[in-house]
């Protein structure tokens, strides 16, 4: 019922603020972009924060969004056909002319409702987005972003590239890091590292260094190397190849990281976090 909601929507707002505020981070206006986990907050509310904290919203209109599909197979990326997004703590209306506008490049396909509802990846950065442009109107670009070849990653790349030149446009980006143990079909264990736990974030600490250094392709060797369960591998790639073909000059940092639990035995599982903010390199 109505207070119930009221009630929750309360409470997320109150639990979305005191991860940012507990992350202590400066706003920046060079601040252009984030990574950020998408899991639930109970999970990696508190690691998000440290990327949706970095965020000055004085002057952002627009937040392209690009989140992975996990449930919906496409080599390709995918629009929203909606009008807004709504969340308990508030409405996000989308931008309907720029969405015309990468329609018009006839790269995208149309995802139908039923695929947008279900898929969390973009849905989880909404309330926190709410909440960071709170009393900022900003409108929302949704691209879900399919299961891309190398190419395709940077066709896309080189066709969002000139948004991010537009300061007004933020880039809000969706990726958890390992998923670890056997449900998820991923065991890999180099035993130099003690721990498995320590042994995976080994693994995601390397992962994060090359995203840090902008390097698309080696980011795609590493992921064909280790094959790490990084479920935003082509949200992230499109991101490095956006950064590569625009004019400004941008740079990933990585300001968390932390994992859902610590593996000890194969038969333990965890998943990992991992946020950065994207800033305007002087």
């Amino acid at each position: 019922d109505f207070i119930t909601l009221f009630l929750s929507a309360k409470k997320l707002a109150e639990e979305l603020d005191g991860w940012i505020t507990a992350a202590g981070l400066p706003k920046s206006s060079d601040v252009r972009g984030v990574i950020a986990p998408h899991a639930g907050y109970s999970y990696s509310g508190r690691a998000a924060a440290y990327a949706f904290g970095n965020i000055d919203p004085t002057n952002i209109s627009r937040v392209f969004l690009l989140g992975p599909s996990h449930h919906y197979y496409t080599p390709k990326c995918a629009l929203s056909t909606a009008t807004v997004y709504k969340t308990p703590i508030g409405d996000l209306p989308i931008d309907l002319e720029v969405i015309e506008e990468l329609k018009a490049t006839g790269k995208f396909e149309l995802m139908n409702l039923r695929v947008d509802e279900a898929e969390h990846s973009m849905e989880m950065h909404l309330p926190y987005l709410v909440k960071v442009f709170e009393g900022h109107p900003v409108k929302v670009v949704p691209i879900l972003v399919g299961a891309l070849g190398a190419e395709n990653e940077a066709m896309y790349g080189k066709l969002l590239a000139k948004y991010i030149d537009d300061p007004q446009n933020f880039f809000s980006v969706s990726s958890d890091f390992c998923h670890w143990g056997s449900r998820f079909n991923y065991i890999h264990y180099d035993k130099k590292y003690g721990a498995i736990h320590k042994s995976i974030e080994a693994l995601d600490k390397m992962g994060m260094d090359i995203i840090e250094t902008g390097d698309a392709d080696a980011f795609k060797e590493y992921l064909s190397e280790y094959d790490n369960t990084i479920c935003g591998r082509h949200p992230i790639s499109v991101f490095l190849h956006m950064l590569r073909n625009s004019s400004t000059r941008i740079k990933i940092k990585f300001l968390r990281y932390e994992q859902s639990s610590q593996c000890k035995t194969t038969r333990d599982s965890s998943v990992s976090y991992a946020s950065a903010a994207a800033k305007v390199d002087a």
